[in-house]
């Protein structure tokens, strides 16, 4: 069985550290996938009758061995960022395990002070102590800034992804 669970909590920078997120974190995990026009345009957002979808889905993230889901917290500023890490064996590539990054998010406020680079190395860091020989992640066509963040931090437009909704979801 393929498991993600590297030593946590860990701290990024003075202040700032990274921990394995709680069903207590639901809400500002929400309120982050929410901050900004591509994820609003979806419907990423928090109403109330959507809270048991959202508390199943984190239920189902936090028990899969395979599954991470994290927060970063600054001190006295509370949850500032997210990511979801998913280890995905395969055969590709001499059966090699990728480490899939998504939807990562910091809030609009603290953009550009440095957290989500910490939390993408830090996730690129411990890929090799999970098994994982190539990290991927994916990113809407529509979000030009991140793409350019994530050259900066070495990743490579290699792929052209491809999304399909089934019926009535």
């Amino acid at each position: 069985m393929t498991e993600l669970r590297p030593r946590l909590p860990v701290e990024l920078a003075p202040g700032l550290r990274l921990r394995r997120a709680t069903l207590d974190d639901l809400d500002a995990i929400l309120a982050l996938l929410a901050d900004d026009p591509v994820s609003a345009g979806r419907g990423d957002r928090n109403r109330s009758e959507d809270v048991p979808a959202y508390e199943r889905a984190f239920a189902a993230i936090d028990r899969d061995p395979a599954q991470l889901l994290l927060v970063a917290e600054s001190a006295g500023d509370g949850v500032v960022g997210t990511m979801q890490l998913t280890l995905i064996p395969g055969l590709a590539r001499r059966g090699a395990t990728r480490l899939q990054i998504e939807a990562v998010r910091v809030r609009s406020d603290r953009r550009s002070g440095g957290i989500g680079r910490r939390m993408i190395q830090w996730a690129k860091d411990v890929a090799p102590g999970a098994g994982a020989a190539l990290v991927q992640l994916t990113s809407d066509a529509a979000r030009i800034d991140a793409h350019r963040f994530y050259e900066r931090l070495g990743f490579s437009a290699s792929h052209v992804g491809f999304k399909y909704r089934p019926p009535g979801s």
